[in-house]
């Protein structure tokens, strides 16, 4: 909401000379006085935007000024930034012309992270609250002080009281420390804001074709046809990605479809844009389907070969007539035919989609449909094609590769035994050891270190809900928020209770985050200052599985620490720091060394293929940008030839096997080698009796010409492969079987050299006499965990993918619904739709019990008759924390609002620009400027989620440690916002529920 801003004096407070809420504005030159920036030194620099003019020959410097390459630490395109350094100081930026990602663009947001971290309003020492005031502590007290609560609580109720929450915010090398941090803590309450973005996500996509991440890239786009977004709003959450749509709509009239609730910035760029009820995802790509289906318009050949339980969608596609979509969606009949026949038309064509489709108490179904749309056309493994998802912060696809969640360890390897006992080989650590670090308890017949944990969206409940219902053995009692903020999640007002509750809160981040504030607490809340991503070095993972790699700009300022240092110095309060880095070097100051992080997650990650991108080739990368293709990503020449930029996983084998990376999932137009792929067999061969494998279709050069299973050793052997293995891979493979140094490295092949039955294989070793149980330990050791990449390595040699060659499945028969069906929401005011679409049967999982029927039995629709929806502004970024402490993004956007569709204003009785109040049905209500547009529509009203700092219209500005409150204050949409959790992931709903709006 851009305004115009009035030549009034600011409103101030007494703490703050640009406090500023939901109810003031100021010009320009009144917000630069009044934020001390119109005066000298480094300031005087910050006000011309951060950059320094080129030295003339009279006044040139008598040093260097250095330039150092890293990336936006916002959204997830990559975009790369250059900054100048003089003697240590950064005192210019530019963007990265030679980045295929941002082609020399920046947003608003990239163009300011200068000042992110030089920013004034960062927390400069540890501080903890003691009798209500914010004291200084040095770092060993503070560590001390928080160790010590910390293993007292552990102590008293097991480590899993303590909730270790993790960042989007880490480099990967971070991400994969914290959770390795968890795992020697004794826990798996760890995770981090993926589970409120992209969860859902991960886990359709994953469970529709094997990996949960985005298949193409943003410049692949340019090769779309045509391009399909749905809840996605490119215009404001990713800026510069908006080059590469536009691109394709340029050069290939490309037709643009987006399907929002709201009319937003993106959609002022659509060639048709459709409007539909909040929360009917499901419904409306069914009625696309109908048409698709009806006029056999779907890629028949494609089904056939490469799709599974196509059949069973056809059957509930076949209920959604045109009528009945409307109905339920509010879209009419003919647009979607449209729609449909445009698709249809324009193939290949991309389909997008943000947090406007995942966020629901069905999003993994929404993310499902949206899937089997690309799969009915066909659009799959193709370049042009493909689902673009596009992720909000800047490593939220590497923090979440690298395990920092509930229910996996890093790769997704999951938390059984098999996952545990594979990276305790690539730690070098005693499993019995890693087992004695967690509670002993059970929850039925699994153990504490293999049940998921409580996740992100849920934590308040590990901290509120009675113990006997939780299934751990005590409440959370200690709270981590490490980079993470809590005003980006629903059920504020639970959630100051909760804080409340807790014994000790600790608060790890650049900034303080609404966390300091949000409580009334007096004491046991720690602020702990931590680096920014331009004070430290390390990789960073793009959205479109892209490695990058920052460059260190400048050390870090005040006293933070990066977030590595910070671990080490828990984990030697713990005692376990020369095990968790006895393969780590520590530099000065007690620094972890991030190359050596690097290489040990390459040591382990060969689910995803993070095995190949050493640090060395990713720093050659950065450093050879301009010879990478802008649409290919493919390196022209020069040092990396043949490699994607930024080698996207799966880059298969170790390092120096140099696969290029996999810029397209899932195509078969290309050998594996070259970065061409299959579907992942992830879910077995058959499934009720039926072949899942894929049908005679195959990857160029494969020797296997049909579908095949995931490679083994013992289906190296039944090929006749085993042979192709070196003699130190087959010691590795040993080794991982359980077989210790000097057992028997090999068979010899039978007489006609073949190895192709049992009966020929391991009658006979080089080394003497083979174990009995040797042929069945080493023939079950996989590509997952042969820890020598020979498995991939000769999988690869032959062609193959070492995942195997499925069919993408239609249908998951191990979720709550199998086939994606249209669930109301909780809060629905369409309670003749609830009747026909009901919600789920309440239930425990992650360990928490979870309401539905029990919430939406209940009619609000009455008292709370609008449909309440949120979502990203383009001035901040998640919880706003840095955004809003950002002087030159502060002043675009100094006030938190709500859109009301004009009729609905009307009928309120409210003008544009006034106060509102704004309630959910759970009680939870905030007072915001009203700003009256067609933007939404009747019956719908929109906030944005980047506020904090007020609560239920009280200013909090005088709560926050002096210096480091942000310019921009205002109330949290998710106050208002209420309960509801996806059916698989416990993602929060904050997408469709309901409100009612008054004067204030």
């Amino acid at each position: 909401m851009l305004r115009k801003k009035t030549n009034g004096t600011a409103r101030r407070s007494t703490r703050s000379p640009v406090a500023q809420g939901a109810s003031g504005s100021v010009d320009r030159r009144t917000f630069l006085r009044g934020s001390g920036l119109a005066i000298g030194g480094l300031a005087a620099v910050a006000a011309t935007g951060g950059t320094v003019s080129q030295a003339t020959a009279q006044t040139v410097a008598a040093r260097a000024v250095e330039i150092k390459k890293s990336v936006c630490t916002h959204c997830s395109v990559g975009c790369t930034v250059i900054a100048e350094v003089d003697n240590g100081v950064w005192t210019g930026q530019e963007p990265g012309f030679d980045s295929p990602f941002n082609l020399g663009s920046h947003c608003a947001k990239g163009a300011s992270v200068r000042e992110h971290a030089h920013g004034e309003r960062r927390l400069k020492y540890p501080m903890k609250k003691e009798n209500g005031e914010w004291v200084r502590l040095s770092w060993e007290q503070a560590i001390n002080e928080i160790g010590d609560g910390m293993m007292k609580i552990r102590e008293e109720s097991g480590p899993d009281s303590v909730y270790w929450l993790g960042s989007a915010k880490h480099s990967n090398e971070q991400a994969y420390l914290f959770r390795k941090f968890a795992a020697y803590w004794g826990t798996n309450n760890v995770d981090h804001q993926a589970r409120i973005c992209h969860s859902t996500t991960v886990a359709g996509v994953a469970n529709t074709w094997g990996y949960g991440a985005m298949t193409n890239s943003y410049n692949d786009i340019h090769n779309s046809k045509a391009i399909f977004l749905i809840g996605a709003n490119p215009a404001e959450a990713h800026p510069v990605s908006l080059l590469h749509l536009l691109k394709a709509k340029e050069q290939n009239n490309a037709p643009m479809i987006v399907c929002d609730p709201r009319f937003t910035r993106t959609a002022a760029h659509a060639d048709e844009y459709v409007r539909f009820r909040p929360g009917s995802d499901v419904a409306l790509v069914w009625g696309i389907l109908w048409h698709i289906f009806e006029n056999k318009w779907e890629d028949a050949e494609f089904i056939r070969t490469r799709v599974w339980g196509m059949d069973q969608i056809r059957e509930e596609v076949a209920r959604w007539t045109p009528e009945e979509v409307e109905r339920v969606t509010g879209a009419p009949g003919e647009q979607l035919e449209r729609v449909a026949r445009t698709l249809a038309n324009n193939r290949p064509g991309t389909v997008i989609w943000c947090m406007g489709g995942t966020q629901h108490t069905n999003g993994n179904n929404n993310t499902r449909a949206y899937c089997i749309l690309q799969l009915a056309l066909g659009n799959m493994g193709v370049s042009g094609g493909g689902t673009n998802i596009f992720r909000g912060h800047d490593n939220v696809q590497g923090a979440t590769d690298l395990g920092v969640l509930a229910d996996t360890l890093p790769g997704y390897y999951g938390l059984a035994d098999g996952a545990w006992a594979h990276w305790a080989r690539v730690w070098e650590e005693d499993l019995d050891y890693l087992k004695g670090r967690f509670s002993d308890a059970s929850i039925g017949d699994t153990k504490m270190m293999n049940l998921t944990g409580i996740p992100v969206s849920r934590w308040i409940d590990g901290v509120l809900e009675e113990k006997a219902n939780l299934d751990q053995p005590d409440n959370t009692r200690c709270m981590v928020l490490w980079g993470h903020a809590p005003n980006s999640q629903t059920r504020q007002k639970e959630m100051k209770t909760a804080m409340e509750k807790l014994e000790m809160l600790v608060v790890v981040d650049p900034f303080p985050t609404v966390s300091a504030v949000m409580q009334d607490r007096t004491d046991g809340v720690y602020l702990l200052p931590a680096a920014t991503q331009f004070e430290t070095r390390g990789s960073v993972t793009a959205s479109n599985r892209s490695l990058q790699w920052r460059e260190q700009i400048m050390d870090p300022l005040f006293e933070s620490l990066p977030d590595h240092t910070i671990l080490a110095k828990f984990a030697e309060k713990f005692g376990f720091h020369d095990r968790i880095f006895r393969n780590i070097g520590i530099e000065d100051g007690g620094e972890p060394n991030i190359e050596d992080l690097t290489r040990e997650f390459n040591r382990g990650m060969w689910t995803i293929g993070y095995t190949g991108q050493s640090p060395e080739r990713m720093k050659m990368h950065m450093a050879n940008q301009h010879t990478f293709d802008r649409t290919t990503l493919r390196a022209v020449g020069g040092p990396a030839d043949g490699d994607f930029y930024g080698m996207p996983w799966p880059c298969w084998g170790t390092p120096e096997m140099n696969h290029p990376g996999t810029a397209l999932l899932y195509d078969m137009s290309i050998p594996v080698a070259e970065g061409g792929l299959t579907f992942r067999a992830r879910f077995g061969v058959e499934h009720d009796g039926e072949n899942i494998l894929a049908d005679g279709v195959y990857s160029k050069d494969s020797e296997i010409k049909d579908g095949y299973p995931e490679f083994t050793v013992q289906m190296l052997r039944d090929l006749g492969w085993e042979n192709d293995l070196t003699a130190e891979e087959r010691a590795s493979i040993n080794s991982v079987a359980g077989y210790p140094e000097g057992a028997p490295l090999t068979t010899e092949p039978a007489d006609d050299g073949g190895a192709n039955s049992n009966e020929e294989v391991g009658e006979t070793s080089q080394q003497g006499e083979i174990p009995s149980d040797f042929q069945a330990k080493t023939g079950g050791v996989n590509w997952k965990t042969d820890l020598s990449g020979g498995i991939q390595r000769v999988a690869i040699k032959h062609g193959c993918a070492p995942f195997g060659n499925a069919k993408a499945r239609a249908v998951v028969w191990t979720f709550p619904d199998p086939v994606p069906v249209h669930r109301e929401p909780l809060y629905s005011n369409r309670r003749d739709l609830v009747a026909d679409y009901p919600t789920y049967e309440d239930k425990k999982f992650w360990r928490v019990p979870t309401m539905y029927e029990s919430i939406q039995k209940n009619d609000f629709s009455q008292e709370y008759p609008i449909i309440l929806t949120s979502g990203r502004l383009v001035e901040y970024e998640g919880g706003g924390e840095e955004t809003r402490s950002n002087p030159w993004l502060a002043e675009l956007q100094q006030d938190m609002f709500i859109e009301i569709n004009t009729r609905d204003a009307n009928d309120l009785g409210v003008r544009d620009g006034a106060q509102v109040w704004v309630e959910g049905p759970e009680g939870g209500k905030i007072k915001v400027m009203a700003m009256v547009t067609e933007r939404v529509g009747t019956g719908v009203a929109f906030m944005p989620f980047h506020f904090g700092g007020h609560f239920e219209g009280k200013d909090l500005r005088d709560k926050y440690p002096e210096g480091a409150d942000p310019y921009v204050l205002g109330e949290s949409t998710n106050t208002a916002q209420t309960y509801g959790y996806d059916s698989v992931t416990q993602m929060q709903e904050t997408k469709a529920t309901l409100c009612k709006i008054w004067s204030a």
